[in-house]
């Protein structure tokens, strides 16, 4: 469905309500101003009325239909096709839900188009309105709104990741029993998701900074810039995470390791214990006639005091090499 659509002339906006995709493809095509037209999960005839009216191009519709695509900025002979990963982390279930933001930039217009969970870009809108120097620098400073809103958003999805990952830490070494092992395999998984999403952002995003791709405004440019900025501080992160995560790993699996040996030697104490009495209760249980003290009256408790002297002087000695 249409969300938005107006256009923008003298750096205001021109229209209280949207606009009709023809209408804006029209104004677009006069070349005063620029239209900026927001698509929310958009149906197919709505795709098409799109593509014919500011005529896109074929590959960049085409591209628009796949969903869970790589971001990617294409030159198409002047206009340009960006795909956008958005992320939402969902604290409760340790879950980052991905949408996609799919812009068309062209002479005179901005088509964002927005597949599933994707980040609300009203609030981006709103902003930009607020600041008429950058509306009149044209479609750029749509596509860097937006692009602002994403990376921004960003930021609490590695926010919300360090917070379990100190979790994780914790359970990991805490004195009690807790194997961490899956919750850190599913965190290294999200984060590593997340990674496919921000850094092939930051190519694309350098490339704008610099120019190398697009003529910029000076003025615009500087605004890419702090927008790579924080994608690359993003994309830190993540190799941070990712390192912390393999480290936890290695961390809970040494741990487990120690517990088992340790409970092996705590088996192998009291079974060594438990070896003597019964060695001596088994060679006197065979009942020869000639035997030493088996016709003594103090045999039966000799016996008894030596098994006990025995368990007390090896449980003493398992006790002060820390195997029991």
């Amino acid at each position: 469905m249409i969300v938005d659509c107006a256009q923008y002339r003298d750096g205001v906006r021109q229209d209280v309500g949207p606009l009709d995709i023809e209408t804006a493809a029209r104004r677009a095509k006069a070349g005063n101003g620029f239209v900026w037209l927001g698509l929310h999960n958009p149906t197919e005839d709505e795709l098409t009325r799109a593509a014919e009216a500011f005529n896109l191009h074929e590959l960049a519709v085409e591209d628009s239909h796949y969903k869970h695509q790589r971001p990617k900025l294409e030159d198409y002979d002047g206009s340009y096709f960006v795909a956008l990963k958005t992320a939402h982390y969902d604290d409760e279930r340790e879950q980052i839900d991905f949408g996609e933001i799919n812009l068309f930039l062209g002479s005179g217009y901005v088509i964002a188009i927005r597949h599933g969970r994707a980040s609300d870009l009203k609030a981006a809108r709103l902003r930009l309105e607020r600041r008429p120097d950058l509306v009149e620098v044209g479609p750029a400073a749509a596509a860097w709104a937006i692009l602002d809103k994403v990376v921004d958003d960003y930021e609490p999805v590695a926010a919300g990741i360090d917070n379990d990952i100190a979790e994780v830490e914790s359970e990991v070494f805490a004195t009690r029993n807790v194997d961490a092992t899956q919750r850190i395999y599913f965190l290294r998984r999200e984060v590593i998701e997340f990674h496919r999403a921000v850094q092939p952002l930051v190519g694309p995003l350098e490339a704008l900074e610099e120019g190398v791709i697009v003529e910029l405004d000076d003025q615009i440019r500087r605004y890419f810039r702090d927008v790579a900025d924080h994608a690359r501080r993003i994309d830190e992160q993540l190799h941070d995470q990712r390192d912390l995560l393999t480290g936890a790993l290695d961390a809970n699996l040494s741990l487990i390791t120690l517990r088992q040996n340790e409970v092996v030697r705590a088996i192998s104490a009291w079974a060594a214990i438990i070896a003597v009495p019964t060695f001596i209760a088994s060679v006197y249980g065979m009942n020869f006639e000639h035997m030493p003290e088996l016709h003594s009256e103090i045999g039966y408790p000799l016996a008894l005091l030596t098994m006990a002297l025995v368990v007390i002087v090896m449980y003493r000695f398992f006790k002060r090499i820390s195997w029991l």
